[in-house]
């Protein structure tokens, strides 16, 4: 395959003119001792991790200049003595960015495949109007109790009304999403509504679909390893610390990336009174004992590209850590917060492009157009 530095080069026309151009103007608001090493890794044939990651920085420094910021680069700050990617002063106040690009990843581990006693556990289930797509996502050390899965999933199923979710389905709303943990384990399973003819026969199986090996790997773990990764890096700033994640993934969902920093949401069983809550497996909201107060909020973007830069819109997530210095809100960006264990989402004030100087459609025009040559004829 091509390397990106080589095809950003070569490829022609009026589309890809554009992107060299901005990429070029771009380049130029860098600091001079910055320009050198950021124009190394956008030419760089063997990485195309250095090329995006190069592009992403690219990208948050001219989104900042163009929010009224001034910007420093590599200022050693931190009881470390490091130097993160920018120093930010926007309206007297001073933040710290800290930029990482991650990419998807084939493969993965595999789980280890569900035990029979739980297989069928779930397909004793009744389930009248849906079947159900089961993906073993975590195994504990021993067999959790098949009595309190079937009750949860019974009273999930029974809660769902076939018809609303197929209309829903078609308005391109995700299907419903149930999962399980106990004793170690975690179940997640999907609501597939069966058709109206084939609804109500006790003999049918509920698991439709079972899945034991994602094709993908996790998400939300890229996400929180990116996070922990910068997090903690640069000891304590004493300022607002942002750590600004460009996510390359072929399927991103918010819910990852709520689940990576905020924990998974599920429902625990407390006698026969279901509650519902967050596991203690998101960055910022882990039992162990940890400095994660320290990065006040994480900047998502899903799969930033030229092609993307003007549509793709930046998401705040705000630390819930009291002790976390409240992060700055950029007018270009959405923020969303947990509150009562559940997220309120706020949307950006303005446009993307407000901020990047580029027109909403950009670039315009078709990147690969098609020879009209014989349509003439």
């Amino acid at each position: 395959m091509e390397p990106h530095a080589e095809f950003f080069q070569r490829i022609a026309g009026p589309f890809w003119d554009q992107v060299r151009d901005v990429i070029n103007e771009w380049w130029s608001h860098l600091p001079d001792q910055a320009q050198t090493g950021a124009r190394s890794r956008l030419l760089d044939g063997n990485s195309d991790t250095n090329v995006f990651s190069a592009l992403w920085e690219l990208y948050l420094h001219e989104m900042l200049l163009g929010s009224g910021c001034t910007v420093e680069i590599e200022q050693p700050i931190g009881t470390r003595g490091k130097s993160p990617d920018f120093l930010v002063t926007r309206d007297g106040r001073q933040f710290i960015v800290e930029a990482i690009w991650t990419a998807q990843r084939l493969g993965g581990t595999v789980p280890d495949s569900l035990p029979p006693q739980l297989a069928d556990a779930i397909d004793s289930v009744p389930s009248p109007n849906f079947f159900v797509a089961c993906e073993l996502v975590r195994t504990g050390v021993a067999t959790p109790s098949q009595k309190r899965l079937k009750v949860g999933l019974t009273r999930w199923l029974a809660s769902l009304d076939p018809d609303q979710v197929i209309a829903q389905y078609e308005r391109k709303a995700p299907l419903p999403r149930h999962t399980w943990l106990e004793a170690g384990w975690c179940l997640t399973f999907e609501a597939i509504p069966r058709s109206p003819g084939r609804r109500g026969d006790p003999t049918s199986r509920t698991i439709g679909v079972l899945s034991a090996s994602p094709w993908l790997d996790d998400e939300s773990k890229r996400v929180f390893d990116a996070v922990k990764r910068k997090g903690g890096k640069y000891g304590d700033l004493a300022l607002p610390f942002i750590v600004a994640v460009g996510h390359a993934a072929v399927f991103p969902e918010d819910e990852d990336t709520e689940t990576a920093l905020y924990g998974t949401s599920a429902e625990c069983a407390h006698g026969s009174i279901p509650t519902f809550g967050r596991m203690s497996d998101g960055y910022w909201t882990a039992a162990y004992d940890h400095p994660h107060a320290r990065v006040s909020g994480v900047l998502i973007v899903d799969n930033p590209a030229p092609w993307t830069w003007t549509k793709n819109i930046p998401v705040l997530w705000h630390s819930p850590a009291p002790s976390s210095l409240p992060a700055p809100i950029l007018p270009t960006w959405a923020t969303a917060q947990l509150a009562n264990d559940q997220v309120e989402r706020r949307p950006a004030a303005l446009p993307t492009h407000a901020a990047l100087g580029l027109p909403q459609q950009w670039p315009v025009g078709e990147a690969f157009p098609r020879n009209h040559e014989s349509s003439s004829s």
